[in-house]
């Protein structure tokens, strides 16, 4: 069983260029990058795609890999399967963590890596990689209702309370329709607490963290970014979910960094 990958809003997709597939974190499901996949593909030439890691959205009937560089690899023959050669990798929180390690153990699969709010076990302090005050509600999330848990995550990694309130409906709903087991999210936190960051992949790094994140402090993207020397950008008022407080920021300095694979497209 693999992740489950399918095209972004428009079927009309461009061919011509690498693709950009996207991959959510914890807990989460393809559904939950909003708005920021359709923003996404109206500035870029790319076909825009997202996956769904084992266990969660269409993928809900996996059982979650205990190791991240498994569930990397069920990434990488998902990717082969739908012929989709190398791809440009966009990734958040666990998922940036499914991607480092598939830039690792498949670089010829993977184009260039775009981290968002991720970290390492080992490079960072485990109180940085989880706020230790966000622990109450983190277990509370995962012994609630649907509808308390979504709250509670929006609350937690968003820190617009008028965005979260606008997708609450929206995360309830998708939380009821394809329930997300509490075994696949014991699962995916274990796997995660045991990541640790793989040597620097041969492919570009562009490194994208929210000073105001809630969840997991921007030096664990800062110590990444320092250890393999790539850039980092810092945005000042979004929380966890940058993609969902800050969707054009992301966009933007994501465009800014595909620009350099068209530049030596032209070069070629």
């Amino acid at each position: 069983m693999v992740p489950v990958i399918t095209a972004a809003v428009s079927d009309d997709l461009p061919t011509q260029r690498k693709p950009v597939v996207l991959i959510r974190g914890l807990a989460r499901e393809q559904r939950h990058w909003g708005e920021f996949r359709q923003l996404l593909q109206q500035q870029l030439p790319n076909p825009v795609l997202a996956v769904d890691l084992p266990g969660m959205g269409q993928a809900s009937a996996q059982s979650s890999p205990l190791e991240i560089s498994k569930i990397a690899q069920q990434l990488s023959v998902s990717l082969s399967q739908q012929g989709l050669g190398s791809c440009h990798l966009l990734a958040m929180s666990l998922g940036a963590m499914v991607a480092m390690s598939c830039a690792t153990l498949y670089p010829q699969q993977v184009a260039s890596l775009v981290l968002i709010n991720s970290s390492a076990a080992g490079l960072t302090p485990f109180y940085q990689r989880l706020n230790w005050r966000c622990y109450p509600k983190v277990l509370q999330a995962l012994v609630t209702s649907v509808a308390k848990r979504e709250q509670l995550i929006l609350q937690l990694t968003a820190n617009n309370p008028q965005i979260w309130q606008q997708q609450l409906p929206h995360w309830q709903r998708y939380g009821s329709e394809i329930p997300v087991s509490r075994s696949n999210v014991f699962r995916q936190l274990l796997a995660a607490s045991r990541f640790k960051l793989p040597a620097k992949p041969s492919c570009p790094v562009l490194l994208l963290a929210s000073r105001a994140d809630r969840l997991v402090n921007w030096q664990a993207s800062a110590s990444i970014a320092r250890h393999w020397q790539v850039p980092l950008h810092l945005h000042t008022l979004a929380g966890h979910d940058l993609a969902l407080d800050a969707p054009y920021w992301v966009v933007q300095h994501a465009q800014q960094f595909y620009q350099q694979f068209d530049a030596a497209s032209v070069s070629a």
